[in-house]
């Protein structure tokens, strides 16, 4: 009899274990982007570690933003996946908290520029891209971002549009090399509309360019590295500039929002998702360029990536006060000058 009430408490214990695990869940808000290597490589891996059970919530982040907004009073996520400048917002309107760094050990593996990207304790960079220009190496050489618009050059590239995610980011690297270094594009958009006639085309989508580049209708391009790989299977001679001002980028962040029922379930997974294991892991099939310094990849795999401490270093970011503070001032000023 005894054996039997100790088999029957030992069961309950159990199914109370299984119960407890079942109740622990982590909402996180991401991009629609890759989902199934994510499920793969990081929902799966952590609802097993964790015994709790993952609710993925995907859409842009305009979408994702208001949801946030909406119920800032009893937030519905946990965790959420947005750009630096999109981070800056949510801190604005107080809909993320300061991220308890003691919970997540891991930050301290990641380059500096993603540990505290806005430098107010609310962000913590998980993945980034570097943004520069692909060319041709037979028709010219590309050594500064004022290249794209020389004589016998400028007719033969394609430009971001500025409403895309590229536009800001290639102004704002022009506007370095041509000494108009300024916030609201203003020297660089102009620079652009005196050679809007001769500009090949201003691209939306970068999936264009790949067919363009094939056809010979363009020789360059500013581009993400993210849009790398399919130029690399053209029988072309192609190449990745870097150009003395340097390469931009983004980076895309990590938030809690603010008041969070889970915010050390949220912590936990944020840690895991920047550990040097679930960082090589995206990283070796391409999923994402990691913010973990620690990740090693073959040559092959960083071919494809924003990798390494030396790129990281080079790339300029747009600040994110900047990018929100003039975003309607650079499509007006672009309306006004390029017409597109």
């Amino acid at each position: 009899m005894k054996k039997i009430i100790l088999t029957s408490g030992t069961a309950l214990m159990l199914s109370l274990g299984v119960a407890q695990a079942q109740d622990k869940t982590l909402t996180i808000s991401v991009y629609a982007f890759a989902q199934d290597e994510f499920k793969e490589l990081v929902y799966t891996p952590f609802e097993k570690k964790c015994g709790c059970k993952l609710v993925v919530e995907t859409g842009n982040s305009v979408e994702r933003l208001a949801k946030m907004e909406a119920n800032k009073a009893n937030p519905v996520v946990d965790l959420a996946i947005v750009s630096m400048a999109d981070a800056l917002s949510a801190a604005r309107k107080d809909l993320i908290q300061k991220i308890d760094t003691a919970k997540v050990p891991n930050i301290d593996k990641l380059y500096d520029i993603a540990k505290d990207p806005n430098g107010d304790g609310m962000s913590v960079g998980v993945n980034l891209y570097a943004t520069s220009i692909v060319y041709r190496t037979d028709k010219m050489k590309i050594d500064s971002w004022a290249d794209l618009l020389k004589d016998g050059v400028v007719d033969h590239i394609a430009f971001p549009n500025v409403t895309t995610n590229q536009g800001p980011p290639a102004l704002y690297m022009l506007g370095k090399a041509l000494d108009k270094d300024m916030p609201d594009l203003g020297g660089p958009i102009e620079a652009v509309g005196a050679k809007k006639d001769d500009i090949v085309t201003f691209y939306v989508k970068s999936s264009q360019l790949v067919q363009l580049m094939q056809q010979e209708e363009i020789w360059a391009a500013p581009i993400g590295r993210f849009s790398w790989a399919p130029f690399t299977k053209l029988d072309l001679p192609l190449a990745w500039a870097t150009p003395k001002e340097g390469q931009t980028g983004g980076m895309n962040v990590l938030v809690v929002p603010k008041g969070t029922k889970n915010e050390d379930l949220a912590l936990q997974f944020m840690d895991f998702w920047l550990s040097t294991e679930t960082q090589k892991a995206l990283a070796d099939k391409l999923v994402d360029s990691p913010t973990n310094k620690e990740v090693k990849v073959s040559e092959e795999v960083a071919n494809n990536l924003t990798y390494g401490e030396e790129t990281v270093k080079s790339l300029q970011l747009i600040p994110s006060a900047t990018a929100l503070d003039y975003r309607d001032k650079w499509v007006a000023e672009w309306n006004a000058k390029v017409g597109q």
